[in-house]
C-alpha cells in the first residue's frame, strides 16, 4: 500500500516507524522545510521529497496519507487528500472547529475513503484490556472517571515551533497535551457527554495565547460523571498522566508516562488476579508517545482492506475535539454548556487571556 507523510516535525518519527513496522510502501514525504525532511533520511532511505503536498498527491497518488502538521492545517490538508481519493490518518486533533471536523467526516463518506484520528493510546495494552472489561459489563453501572494530566512545557518548547499555543493553529494544554486522555475518558465511560462546566486559565505561560490549565466537570448521558484536570505548569518536569474509571463493581487506575501501566485493578467478580493483570497488561515506554502508533496503523490498514471503519474514525476523533471546545465555551462564558455543539472553533477564543 503506497503511503505518504505530510509534516516532518517532532511526531513524524513515530509515524514513519509505524509505517515501516506495517510494511507500507513509503513513497514520499512532504514538509515546507527541506531541512526537516533531510533529518528523516537515515530512517527512510531514498524517498521522494516535496514542499508542496498538492504536487505530491498528484504525482505520487498514495493510497494512505498521514497528516502530522500543525493542528490548524489538519482540516484543509485532510480535505484535499480525501478529494484526491486518499485514506487519511490525521494527527490529533482532527481539526480545530466543529465545521471542519464535520466536513472531513461527510466528505470521506461521500468519497468512500476512511479517516483515522491519531489517538494512539487507545491501543495501549492497559487501555485495550480495560475497554474489554467495560464491554463485558464487568464495571456494572458506570459512576465516574477522572482524566489527570500533570505535565510541564517550558518556553523553549514553544520557541521550537511558533504555532504552538496559538488559537489559530493549536489551542492550549487541553487541545494539545491533554486531548489523548480526554479521548480515553470519553471512550471508557461508555456514553456521550451531555453537559460540561469548566474553568481554564493561563497561569504562567504569558508567551502563548491559550490556556496552560483547565479543570472541567462532565456529565454523561448514562448518568456518569467525568473530571478533567490538565496542566502544563508542573515543576520541573512531567509528573503523571493517569486515568481512573469507577463503576459500581470495579475500580481501575491506569497511569505511567502515557497511561500504559495498570496501577489498580479491582473487580467484584474476582475473575482475574490483579497482580497478573498489572504484569501482563502494563508496558514500560521511553516517552509520552508510547507504542500505540504501530497498532493504530495496523488497524487502519486492516480497515481499508476489509472495508470497515477504523477504531478511531472521524466521528470518534470529533468527540474529544467537541468536548474541549465545549470546555472552552463554558470557561469563557462562566456557564454550563450542553452537548452536542452545533458550532465552535478554537479561534473563537482569540484574546481570551490578554486582559487577565
Amino acid at each position: 500500500m503506497r503511503y505518504a507523510l505530510i509534516g516532518c516535525g517532532r511526531i513524524s518519527f513515530h509515524h514513519i516507524q509505524a509505517a515501516k513496522n506495517n510494511n507500507l510502501e513509503i513513497a514520499a514525504i512532504c514538509d515546507t522545510d527541506p531541512k526537516r525532511m533531510e533529518e528523516k533520511q537515515p530512517l527512510l532511505g531514498h524517498v521522494n521529497k516535496y514542499t508542496d503536498y498538492r504536487e505530491m498527491l498528484c504525482k505520487e497518488m498514495p493510497a494512505l496519507v498521514a497528516i502530522a502538521t500543525e493542528s490548524g492545517k489538519h482540516a484543509e490538508i485532510a480535505i484535499d487528500c480525501i478529494r484526491a481519493g486518499c485514506h487519511v490518518i490525521i494527527e490529533k486533533p482532527i481539526a480545530l472547529s466543529i465545521k471542519d471536523a464535520d466536513q472531513i467526516i461527510s466528505l470521506s463518506e461521500e468519497k468512500g475513503v476512511f479517516v483515522c484520528v491519531n489517538h494512539q493510546n487507545r491501543f495501549n495494552k492497559s487501555i485495550q484490556y480495560t475497554y474489554r472489561a467495560l464491554k463485558e459489563g464487568r464495571f456494572g453501572r458506570m459512576l465516574h472517571g477522572s482524566a489527570l494530566i500533570y505535565w510541564n512545557r517550558n518556553e523553549d518548547y514553544y520557541k521550537q515551533a511558533p504555532w504552538r499555543g496559538t488559537w489559530e493553529q493549536d489551542g492550549g494544554a487541553l487541545m494539545n497535551q491533554c486531548i489523548h486522555n480526554i479521548d480515553l475518558l470519553c471512550w471508557l465511560m461508555g456514553s456521550e457527554a451531555e453537559e460540561v462546566f469548566a474553568y481554564t486559565d493561563n497561569l504562567k505561560h504569558p508567551f502563548i495565547e491559550a490556556e496552560d490549565f483547565g479543570a472541567a466537570l462532565v456529565k454523561f448521558r448514562n448518568g456518569a460523571y467525568g473530571v478533567i484536570e490538565g496542566t502544563t505548569n508542573v515543576y520541573p518536569k512531567n509528573l503523571e498522566e493517569s486515568l481512573y474509571v469507577f463503576g459500581e463493581s470495579a475500580t481501575v487506575k491506569v497511569g505511567g508516562k502515557s497511561v500504559n501501566e495498570i496501577i489498580e485493578w479491582n473487580f467484584a467478580d474476582g475473575l482475574d488476579d490483579a497482580d497478573d493483570i498489572k504484569r501482563i497488561f502494563s508496558e514500560t515506554v521511553p516517552n509520552v508517545y508510547g507504542y500505540g502508533h504501530t497498532p493504530l496503523y495496523g488497524d487502519m490498514i486492516e480497515a481499508i482492506r476489509k472495508g470497515r471503519q477504523p477504531l478511531v474514525n472521524g466521528r470518534e476523533g470529533k468527540r474529544a475535539l467537541e468536548l474541549i471546545l465545549a470546555i472552552y465555551q463554558s470557561a469563557s462564558q462562566g456557564v454550563p454548556v450542553k452537548l452536542p455543539l452545533l458550532s465552535g472553533s478554537a479561534v473563537d477564543f482569540k484574546g481570551r487571556f490578554e486582559n487577565e
